[in-house]
């Protein structure tokens, strides 16, 4: 048991520091291109912090276990809206745009139903896989483009490195998230098998709190720093790209198979966390308050999660 802990404990080690490289060098090249903080925190953002999830899901179907894949992006999604958001908020109110409301929320819920649907028969199969990565592409197109139209980059933003070491950051990024993922994934595995825990279970406590710390450290730093474009878009566009990334591509890989606890249990907090979150932001500000009940969403989620297989 303790080879397996340290094994996971390292994994994770690397996994964020991996990940906190592969953010610097994306968003460094981003911002080499002048892109707006909003672009950046939808996508380049969104997706370095993804990251993490997308090579532990496609590691865990490519070593057959398809359960921790899918547990994996479902209790992240979770994980990024109740516990990340929630703690983000508690520790300094998040401002919530317009577009916000409008445009990206709904963007996720699309991504979240769609996935619901193509998971119905119990697979995810190549063209469906296709299809989420399809409408990841056509999200992107647009959010640059109604950027790029509507929106300009500040005259104060920080200079961008030069290319050079944004793209060292990248290839260290990288390494760091391969090794990582495997070492991480082999300990989650290991733990669940000696504990009696299922993998569906260790996937959406263990392997998704793991791989939702770099959502957790960029938006808590976002939100001190006063960026809430970067702290509640990096959420809601890394959520987009769990579903629409993460399992699109997973499932071009390698058909995906969804374990029976997504429609009986897991479905209804994938879809009531977001409801509650649109209810909490309506006002344009999600409070320390609003943030402790998500946070306390979250609690409860995972504790029903552990009580639940009983």
């Amino acid at each position: 048991m303790y080879t397996a802990i340290a094994f996971l404990l390292l994994g994770l080690l690397v996994l964020i520091i991996g990940g906190e490289f592969l953010l610097k060098g994306a968003v460094g090249i981003a911002k080499k291109f002048r892109i707006s903080s909003l672009v950046i925190g939808m996508t380049v953002v969104a997706f370095g912090t993804s990251a993490p999830e997308f090579i532990v899901s496609l590691t865990s179907v490519l070593q057959g276990h398809p359960e921790i894949a899918i547990s994996n992006v479902v209790g992240s999604n979770i994980a990024n809206l109740a516990l990340v958001l929630g703690l983000t908020c508690i520790v300094f109110p998040v401002v919530v745009s317009r577009n916000t409301k409008t445009l990206d929320f709904p963007k996720m819920m699309f991504a979240t139903l769609l996935f619901l649907v193509f998971a119905y028969d119990g697979v995810i199969e190549r063209w469906e896989g296709m299809t989420l990565l399809v409408a990841l592409i056509t999200f992107i197109v647009y959010i640059v483009r109604n950027s790029i139209k509507h929106a300009h980059v500040a005259e104060d933003m920080e200079p961008a490195p030069p290319i050079r070491i944004s793209a060292l950051f990248l290839l260290i990024g990288l390494v760091g998230l391969y090794f990582g993922s495997d070492w991480f994934l082999n300990g989650a595995v290991n733990l669940a098998r000696q504990l009696g825990m299922t993998e569906h279970v260790i996937g959406v406590t263990i392997v998704a709190f793991g791989t939702s710390v770099p959502e957790l450290v960029t938006s808590i730093v976002a939100a001190m720093k006063k960026e809430t474009d970067i702290s509640i878009g990096n959420l809601i566009g890394s959520n987009v790209f769990n579903i629409s990334a993460v399992v699109g591509i997973t499932a071009i890989v390698s058909p995906v198979s969804i374990q029976n606890n997504l429609f009986n249990f897991d479905m209804y907090w994938l879809i009531g966390i977001p409801i509650l979150l649109f209810l909490l932001m309506w006002r344009n500000k999600i409070g320390r308050l609003s943030g402790s009940l998500l946070f306390g969403t979250y609690v409860a989620y995972i504790m029903a999660t552990l009580f639940w297989p009983l």
